[in-house]
């Protein structure tokens, strides 16, 4: 038992999320026996689910893909992996398969009452009483530290990611993954203009703020506040992507990393979040509007960067409200100066 408590102090040593999954498996392919391993990703396209793996030993290593999951070449049908599915719908703890020489266990991760992530290990041999006690507890362990984790990184209100997360969900999100040539699903290429498909696709960050939050607490009380922040943070959750980020950075201010994708699609996709706000009927408050900034992420500091989306922010609201600005659009029309971020602001 001593290996396995060491892999677990390791484990619980990770603060993210994928060096946790990736520890997980590797302290599981370690068992006896274990012939395979896989985190495997559980996601709806057009409203039929589908599973991909999403970490998998390869070469003798553990690799993890950053794909968007409705573009992954890997994906199949979750109705494939019938004892899984069965799983899923009765809201189960595991599910077992049994093929000639091959024995699969599956370990759903339930957070919110929802799963989005199970492990899949295989053995070629049936696993023992034994053997699915110690697997399982390895598993409930991750489970438990998957839920802390998400907790700490979440908003308590609107349940997005909070500005704690930020920075390291900047670095790793907004910052890579910059080519033209990754997949892209296949709504955002019928829907992306013929004149737009030769602009490299890149990341973008756009700062999000509500008009006249102020006037909504004054006048109906923070109640009914609080309650316009819920279903913004719902709108927003609903108009973007599993792979892009959503964060509320406290009050009435949320920001949005969207990842690779045109300028052009950057545009539509952000005035449909604005336009899908305005037409909303919000209970007893009736009608609400959003201004919003954004900036590419291919160069600068997340200072700058921040920095540069809040400027555009700040021109949408001095000019009318209710619009979308393009930082650089700004700066070459002369509506704005490009400043030099102070290397000294912190905000992180």
């Amino acid at each position: 038992m001593k290996p396995i408590l060491q892999h677990l102090v390791e484990m619980t040593g990770h603060r993210d999320h994928l060096r946790l999954e990736v520890s997980v498996l590797s302290t599981l392919q370690k068992l006896s026996g274990i012939k395979a391993v896989r985190a495997l990703e559980l996601f709806t396209d057009k409203g039929v689910a589908h599973v991909r793996p999403r970490t998998w030993v390869e070469e003798g290593q553990l690799v993890s893909t950053d794909s968007e999951a409705a573009a992954d070449a890997r994906r199949e049908l979750l109705e494939q992996y019938p004892e899984l599915c069965e799983c899923v719908k009765s809201q189960g703890d595991s599910a077992l398969a049994h093929r000639p020489g091959r024995h699969t266990l599956w370990l759903p991760v339930w957070m919110h009452e929802k799963v989005s992530t199970c492990l899949e290990i295989t053995q070629s041999r049936p696993f023992s009483a034994h053997k699915l006690e110690v697997i399982k507890g390895v598993f409930l362990v991750y489970q438990n530290y998957q839920n802390l984790l998400d907790y700490s990184e979440r908003d308590a209100l609107t349940g997005l990611f909070n500005r704690k997360t930020f920075d390291e969900q900047f670095s790793r999100n907004a910052a890579s993954g910059l080519s033209s040539n990754r997949p892209q699903s296949a709504e955002a290429l019928v829907n992306e203009e013929v004149a737009a498909e030769s602009e490299p696709a890149q990341n973008w960050l756009a700062v999000v703020d509500i008009d006249h939050f102020k006037l909504v607490n004054d006048r109906f009380g923070h109640l009914y506040g609080d309650e316009v922040l819920i279903l913004i943070a719902n709108i927003l959750r609903s108009s973007f992507r599993s792979h892009d980020r959503i964060f509320r950075f406290g009050g009435e201010e949320f920001v949005v990393l969207l990842r690779n994708i045109t300028l052009a699609r950057a545009h539509k996709v952000f005035n449909r979040v604005r336009e899908t706000v305005q037409e909303y009927d919000f209970p007893q408050v009736g009608r609400v509007t959003v201004s919003l900034g954004f900036v590419g992420t291919a160069r600068g500091s997340p200072v700058e960067i921040l920095g540069q989306a809040d400027q555009a922010l700040y021109y949408a609201k001095e000019h009318g409200r209710n619009q979308v600005c393009f930082y650089e659009d700004l700066v070459a029309g002369g509506h704005l100066a490009a400043k030099v971020a102070n290397d000294d602001v912190e905000l992180f």
